[in-house]
């Protein structure tokens, strides 16, 4: 997707190019030449507006949570949503931005989207949201990611940490609710663009990537409070 990103934004300035004659061809020349770092961040750009008008289409999906499956305040009017991983080494870097989040923020809720595309992570996705149906979730989430890599042994260890029932977590990790839940969270992701965990949306923005705190706490600050 990045590439078709960059190759469009290359026709539309080769077009403009084209269109261009005498000073202001040879200055839009110039510009780029001194300038190559805006085409990534043109594309970029592109990217996130053509994911945004995707989202308005799927929003109210995307903004369904699945049950148990949230940080912070599970009724708060501030949302930021997670597509994460327990193999990605961005998503356990950016849990500490999502603390600093919750901890700055007493009305943010952070809907979690269970998206494993590495190997040998769906078994840790299907086990957090078990425990999400426990009402565990934030205390499996944090364990697992201290537990890490997903090992069978480590989800068990992060399980029991989490204080799950065992006997009724490794049931529901296998339903067809869970099921279900993980096929939907991988169609929302493909929808939206997404390249990568970790993803986010706030508002009508979608978001690629372990962006930090900074950006994170900026689209939601920006973002329109549910049932505004």
């Amino acid at each position: 997707m990045a590439i078709a990103a960059m190759a469009l934004i290359f026709g539309f300035l080769g077009a403009a190019l084209w269109s261009f004659s005498g000073l202001a061809d040879n200055r839009t020349r110039t510009y780029l030449m001194a300038n190559p770092d805006i085409l990534p961040q043109m594309a970029e750009a592109y990217q996130e507006q053509e994911a945004s008008k995707r989202l308005a289409e799927i929003s109210e999906e995307v903004m369904t949570t699945f049950p148990g499956a949230v940080m912070g305040n599970p009724d708060g009017t501030r949302v930021l949503v997670e597509f994460t991983d327990y193999n990605c080494p961005y998503c356990e870097a950016s849990l500490g931005d999502v603390e600093r989040l919750i901890a700055e923020n007493p009305d943010l809720k952070v809907i979690m989207r269970e998206w494993p595309i590495f190997d040998g992570s769906e078994p840790a996705a299907r086990m957090a949201l078990a425990a999400a149906i426990q009402g565990k979730y934030d205390a499996f989430h944090r364990a697992m990611f201290a537990n890490s890599p997903t090992t069978p042994e480590n989800i068990a260890l992060a399980a029991q940490q989490a204080g799950l029932d065992m006997a009724q977590a490794e049931i529901d990790a296998q339903s067809d609710r869970v099921s279900i839940e993980l096929a939907q969270n991988t169609a929302i992701a493909r929808q939206l663009s997404f390249t990568g965990t970790p993803a986010w949306v706030a508002g009508a923005r979608a978001i690629n990537g372990a962006v930090g705190y900074e950006a994170l706490a900026e689209a939601v600050d920006q973002a329109e409070p549910t049932g505004s």
